[in-house]
Parts: structure tokens; C-alpha cells; sequence
């Protein structure tokens, strides 16, 4: 599936540059700026082909994580996405942490970089000035469910309810896995509701509603909800932060690994491998999610901490998009360290040439040394003589 996107991006850029009255028309129009994701790469090729500014809506670029092409990273506290460590790593996990490391371009150029995080999910880490955080920019206060989803929640009484979904992508898993979660969720005396597009499962029990779509939203900020079973997608788990449910987590691929072990860490979910789920475990997961009081508190105090700020992460953002706008561009806040070849970065030039100097101070001492003490040898020799 990953190849094929990928096929279909390249084939999708190639179209775009290769059709001439598309390209005049976009030149004819003179935009002010180009806002785009830089996880598909067509969006930077136009703006630098349009000679237009760069704004970025940015979690990941098409080598990584966005603050590793940008920002300084060291490497001793600060993780490599991917790699599920945190901002206190041992001898052997920083050894670890040193061989994930990837390479970043083009796209450093980029006038302002919308960060799609904040730093209640991220961990603490340098940064530049032209990074916006606005994590959390798509959440927004619930609103009342369609009556018979709402009848269907108040049906769960004071036992409340849980929402599952493995987002837009996986709609459906493989039976045995399927049957194993059902039977899982059959146990329980909350109500379920799942977004899940496959076959039913044979162990679905009469608490559970299969649903094709959900407002989830409006579900996560409805107070009858008690536990998400979430993929760990990085906009459902700002929306988890905004409303204060706990996680259980079942990561599938890309960042969802990543984004859940931060929430592990935080004491606000609990996280579990596909490869060795089973109904017993899985059941154990959600009781201990439901009756823990920790999860729950933890992930609210996040919450708490996320919307305590003095501007909404989408109203910053449109800011910042305005800002590049009024004033062409925001060169003064961008950084021309990524033209730089590694060793003028960090500098290793001016320490090879001290060090150099250092040498040959050292030795030059060395030398005068040597030929004082041979003259007063000499003269010593010649006195006695």
C-alpha cells in the first residue's frame, strides 16, 4: 500500500510539471505563498518553481520526523522517532538513538514550520523561530451526538462507554484478531462503539455497535466516555489530550508506535502488541485502563496543560500563514544553517585548527626547549673541557 502511494505521488507531480497551462495559470494567479505537507514532496517542488515563500504543516517530512531537518537535535536526549525512547536514555540507548539517525534537505528553506505538536506530547528539545506549535489545531468542543447514538450511550448507565477505531486506514483486521477483541469487549459491562468496516465477528457481544463512521470528536468529549482503543494516529491522540481520555493503544505502523510509547511514558495510556493479542489480555488492558484512576488523571492533566494557552493553535496558525503573506516571506527567522556542510555545523573545522595550532605551540615549546638545554650542555661541556 506504501509503495503504491508512493507511486502514485510521483506519478501526481510528474503530470503537474508536465502540464504548461497548469504551471502558467498558477504563475498567472501570483499566490502569495505555498502551504503544504512536506511528507509528500510535490508541494516544495511547486513553491520553489513558483519562486513563492513556504509554509509547512508539518509532523513528518519524506525523510522523517520535521524538528530533525531543522532544529538542533543532539542526539544524547533527544529521541530518534521510531526508536520508543524518551528524553533520559541510558549509556546503550543513546548508542542506539546515534545509529537511527537520518538526513535532511531542501525543504529547511521552508519560511515557517507549522508543527502539528506540542510540547505536552513532545518532549522538551531545542528549537528555531520559525517553528509554530499549534498540536491540537483540529479539536474543537464536542457537539450532541445523532439520538440514536446518544440513546445508545445513556443506554450504558454509570458504567459509561468506549469508542474504538484504528482510523480511516484500517477499517478491518483479520478474524481471529477481530473475534478475539469482540470477545474481549463482550466481557465488559460498558457499551462499545467500534468503527470497523469488516465482516462481523462471531464473538460479538450485545454491548457492542458496529458503526462504518463515527463523530469521534464528539464522542471522546462526551462525559459517558471512559476508555479510546486507539492506532495512535498523531491527530487522534491531540484529540485524546484535548478531551482527557485515557488510551489503550494498539499501533500498527509509521509514527503510531512512537506517538503511544509518549503516552505510556506520560502515564495516560496503555499499550499493547498485535502480535501476542488475545482476549485475556486485551480484557485485562481495559480494566486496568477503566479502574486505574492514574490513566485517567494523567491524561487529564495533560488536557488541562494543552488548552491552557494564551492563543488557540489554529488562530496562532493563521497567524503565521497571514504574517508570510503581508510581509513575503520570514527570512529573518530562518536559520541558513542547512546550507552548512556537517563538519563547518559542528564546528569540527575550528577545532581541528586549534587543535592544529595547539600542536604546533607544543611543539615549537618543545623544540626551543631542547635546543636551550643543548646549549647549556654545551657550554657545560666546553667549561669543564
Amino acid at each position: 500500500m506504501v509503495k503504491e502511494m508512493h507511486e502514485r505521488i510521483c506519478e501526481m507531480v510528474v503530470q503537474m510539471f508536465e502540464d504548461q497551462s497548469l504551471m502558467q495559470s498558477l504563475h498567472d494567479a501570483q499566490y502569495d505563498l505555498v502551504l503544504t505537507d512536506p511528507a509528500v514532496g510535490g508541494g516544495i517542488l511547486l513553491a520553489y518553481y513558483l519562486g513563492l515563500p513556504i509554509v509547512l504543516n508539518v509532523r513528518w517530512t519524506i525523510h522523517g520526523e520535521g524538528h530533525f531537518a531543522i532544529a538542533p537535535s543532539p542526539l544524547s536526549y533527544v529521541p530518534i522517532p521510531g526508536a520508543e525512547l524518551t528524553d533520559n536514555m541510558s549509556f546503550f540507548q543513546r548508542v542506539q538513538n546515534l545509529f537511527a539517525q537520518n538526513y535532511f534537505s531542501l525543504f529547511q528553506a521552508a519560511d515557517i514550520w507549522l508543527m502539528r505538536v506540542d510540547f505536552v506530547f513532545e518532549f522538551p528539545r531545542p528549537t528555531m523561530p520559525n517553528v509554530v506549535y499549534m498540536g491540537g489545531f483540529q479539536c474543537k468542543p464536542s457537539k450532541p451526538l445523532p439520538e440514536d447514538l446518544e440513546e445508545f450511550v445513556q443506554s450504558s448507565g454509570e458504567h459509561g462507554v468506549i469508542i474504538m477505531s484504528l482510523g480511516t486506514v484500517f477499517g478491518q483486521l483479520p478474524h481471529d484478531i477481530a473475534d478475539e477483541i469482540a470477545a474481549a469487549f463482550a466481557q465488559l459491562p460498558q457499551k462499545v462503539i467500534w468503527r470497523y468496516t469488516g465482516d462481523r465477528p462471531a464473538t460479538l457481544g450485545n454491548n457492542t455497535r458496529l458503526v462504518n463512521w463515527m463523530p469521534q470528536n464528539d464522542l471522546l468529549g462526551h462525559p459517558k466516555t471512559r476508555v479510546f482503543v486507539a492506532h495512535g494516529g498523531t491527530n487522534g491522540v491531540q484529540e485524546t489530550i484535548y478531551h482527557g481520555v485515557p488510551i489503550v493503544g494498539l499501533p500498527l505502523v509509521f509514527d503510531q508506535p512512537d506517538n503511544l510509547s509518549r503516552m505510556k511514558v506520560k502515564g495516560a495510556a496503555k499499550v499493547l502488541d498485535f502480535v501476542t493479542l488475545n482476549r485475556h489480555i486485551f480484557l485485562q488492558a481495559l480494566q486496568e485502563v477503566l479502574h486505574d484512576p492514574s490513566y485517567r488523571m494523567n491524561m487529564q492533566r495533560l488536557s488541562r496543560l494543552h488548552r491552557d494557552q494564551p492563543m488557540k493553535p489554529l488562530d496562532l496558525a493563521l497567524f503565521w500563514i497571514e504574517f508570510v503573506m503581508r510581509h513575503k516571506g520570514a527570512a529573518h527567522l530562518r536559520t541558513e544553517s542547512y546550507k552548512m556542510p556537517w563538519y563547518v555545523y559542528h564546528s569540527v573545522d575550528v577545532i581541528a585548527v586549534l587543535l592544529a595550532l595547539m600542536l604546533l605551540i607544543l611543539i615549537i615549546v618543545i623544540a626551543v626547549i631542547r635546543f636551550l638545554c643543548c646549549r647549556l650542555c654545551c657550554k657545560r661541556k666546553i667549561k669543564h673541557d
